[in-house]
């Protein structure tokens, strides 16, 4: 455990006196550089011994190593807050124009697509079809970004003519779930394959006999290990990521994969869905 972390979390356990010190060090870090036990003690109004007791309380051999650890920890946090400061999103910085940050997020992007896509296991795809052509009913969750890919797919899929349900709720979704039963198909759209909602979810559906597909990143995950068909997507999920952005681009790109390939597989029939829906709306006109 830091040195920081160590004198935040056993302030309750400390002697009067000795919060007094903690309370100095953790709000004065600017002064450590200058600081001597004696001098922390004569502004705290306490002897030096009681400063040297409270360093090795902390398992240092004395008050210098104390110091010394705590002044290497606050530049390290002063490092890492103005490299957050300067980035907004992966790669892409605060003093990026317009047209790079265009040129870096379209790389981004490309990248998840690429490696989706090249990554992508065709035999599972190729099954994954099979299955969702012959579903009695498919169900579609997500939480979050995931829920918005899977929305998506759901409105794409139904377009073409296939029994879709899709709600974004999450307590909605358990509830569906645990309506499916065999000839069932649950699709689950989840990067990290561990929120435990759409757990709850994938179980009930399993459990109840229907056949579920993962739509998940390759990281080992409860989704992954319980799902029937995988299918695989790959993004740079950087320290620097204020939004699922390439996560997101992976995921509708396998979704709308999916979509045209089932729109292949039967196209006549998926034809006649997409003109009868472009000529009742075409009424509306």
């Amino acid at each position: 455990m830091r040195c920081l972390q160590r004198i935040s979390l056993n302030k309750d356990k400390f002697t009067p006196g000795e919060r007094r010190i903690a309370d100095y060090l953790l709000a004065h870090p600017e002064r450590l550089k200058q600081c001597s036990s004696q001098g922390i003690a004569g502004q705290l109004n306490i002897s030096q011994s009681s400063i040297v007791k409270f360093a090795k309380r902390l398992n240092f051999k004395g008050f210098t190593e104390l110091k010394m650890a705590l002044i290497e920890e606050w530049g390290q946090l002063n490092t890492q807050s103005n490299l957050i400061s300067e980035h907004l999103h992966s790669s892409i910085s605060i003093n990026d124009s317009p047209a790079v940050i265009a040129e870096k997020l379209c790389l981004e992007k490309q990248q998840a697509l690429r490696n989706s896509t090249d990554n992508l296991d065709m035999a599972q795809l190729e099954q994954t079809i099979t299955v969702i052509k012959s579903a009695r009913r498919i169900q579609i969750t997500g939480i979050g970004g995931s829920a918005l890919v899977g929305k998506d797919l759901a409105y794409k899929l139904m377009k073409i003519g296939y029994p879709v349900m899709s709600e974004m709720d999450s307590h909605v979704q358990i509830t569906v779930a645990q309506s499916l039963g065999p000839g069932d198909v649950q699709i689950v759209i989840s990067y990290s394959g561990s929120l435990k909602e759409i757990l709850l979810a994938a179980n009930v559906a399993k459990n109840n006999g229907a056949t579920l597909i993962a739509v998940t990143s390759l990281q080992d995950s409860p989704l992954r290990s319980l799902a029937d068909y995988t299918l695989d997507t790959l993004a740079e999920e950087t320290r620097w990521r204020s939004s699922s952005i390439s996560a997101r681009t992976a995921q509708n790109t396998i979704t709308d994969l999916l979509f045209v390939c089932l729109l292949q597989a039967d196209n006549e029939r998926s034809q006649q869905y997409i003109s009868r829906s472009k000529e009742m709306i075409d009424q509306l006109k």
